[in-house]
C-alpha cells in the first residue's frame, strides 16, 4: 500500500478532527486508516508538518510577518489579497513556498488559517473567503476590535462590549469555523522567535480543543510559551490585551515588550 493514498486519507480524517491527535509537530502517532479493512500505520509527524499549508487573509504587516515566519520554519504560505500588486515586494524573496492569491484562494489553499485583517472587517473577510472553505479548519484569529476613532490617553477605543468579544462574535455567524485567538497581544515585530530576556507568554482561546493543541505548537516553534485559557469566552479577557500593549507604545513609542505569565 503507497504513502499517498494513507496521506490523502489522512488528511480527510484530519480535517474533520476525527483525529485530532495528528495535530503535532515532533512526535509519531498512529493513525486508524479504512481501505475496506481497518489498518493501523505510523507515521512521523515530521512528514506531516512538511506538508501543511498555511492560507493567510490580509496583506497587510501581521500577514506579511506571519506569512514570513511560516516560511522560516518550513510551511507553503499563500497570503491572500484584493490587490495582489502590493504583495509584488514582499513576495520577491520568498521562494517557491510563498504565494499570492484572492481570500478564496487562501482559504481553500490552507490547511490552516490566519485571519489578519483590521477587526472592523473581519467578517467581511471571512465572507470573502468563502466560510464553507473554512469549515472545520483552525483559523488562527489575530484580530482585535479595534474601533475606527482616536485613543484616548493612549488608550484604544473597542467597539465590543466587555461581556462579548470579537472572536465570540465570529465564532457565533461561522459555527463551522474552529477560531482560535492569538498574536493579537503583541507587535508584529516580536511575532516570530522574539529574542527577549526571558520567554514572553501568548494567551489563547477557542471552542475547539484540537485546533487549540494546534495553535499551541505552532506558537512553541515560533519561541512563545503558551498559556491556553479555554473555550472561547476568554478572548473577553485576551482581546483586551492588546490596549495595554498598546499604551506604552502610544505614550513612549515603546514597542519591545511582551506579557509573560509568571508562576510559582
Amino acid at each position: 500500500m503507497s504513502i499517498t493514498p494513507l496521506i490523502t486519507k489522512m488528511r480527510i480524517l484530519w480535517a474533520s478532527q476525527t483525529f485530532v491527535d495528528v495535530q503535532c509537530l515532533y512526535r509519531n502517532v498512529k493513525i486508524v486508516l479504512e481501505f475496506g479493512i481497518a489498518s493501523i500505520i505510523t507515521i512521523n509527524c515530521r512528514e506531516i508538518e512538511a506538508m501543511k499549508k498555511i492560507g493567510i487573509l490580509g496583506s497587510g504587516i501581521v500577514a506579511k510577518t506571519l506569512g514570513s515566519g511560516f516560511i522560516k520554519h518550513g510551511y507553503s504560505v499563500m497570503l491572500g489579497t484584493r490587490d495582489a500588486e502590493k504583495l509584488q515586494e514582499w513576495l520577491a524573496d520568498k521562494g517557491p513556498n510563498a504565494s499570492v492569491g484572492s481570500f478564496e484562494d487562501a482559504a481553500r489553499f490552507g490547511d490552516i488559517i490566519v485571519l489578519a485583517v483590521k477587526g472592523i472587517v473581519a467578517g467581511d473577510a471571512i465572507d470573502l473567503a468563502g466560510p464553507q472553505n473554512l469549515h472545520f479548519k483552525t483559523v488562527i484569529d489575530t484580530t482585535n476590535p479595534i474601533a475606527p476613532v482616536a485613543p484616548e490617553d493612549g488608550v484604544l477605543k473597542y467597539f465590543s462590549s466587555i461581556n462579548e468579544s470579537l472572536m465570540e462574535q465570529l465564532q457565533n455567524r461561522f459555527p463551522e469555523v474552529h477560531f482560535v485567538k492569538a498574536f493579537n497581544s503583541v507587535g508584529s515585530a516580536l511575532m516570530v522567535n522574539p529574542i527577549m530576556k526571558e520567554k514572553p507568554t501568548m494567551f489563547i482561546c477557542g471552542n475547539n480543543i484540537g485546533s487549540r493543541k494546534q495553535v499551541a505548537e505552532i506558537l512553541q516553534l515560533f519561541g512563545w510559551a503558551v498559556a491556553d485559557m479555554g473555550r472561547a469566552t476568554a478572548a473577553r479577557a485576551i482581546e483586551p490585551l492588546c490596549m495595554l500593549w498598546c499604551i506604552p507604545y502610544m505614550q513612549d513609542g515603546l514597542h519591545n515588550h511582551a506579557f509573560s505569565l509568571v508562576t510559582e
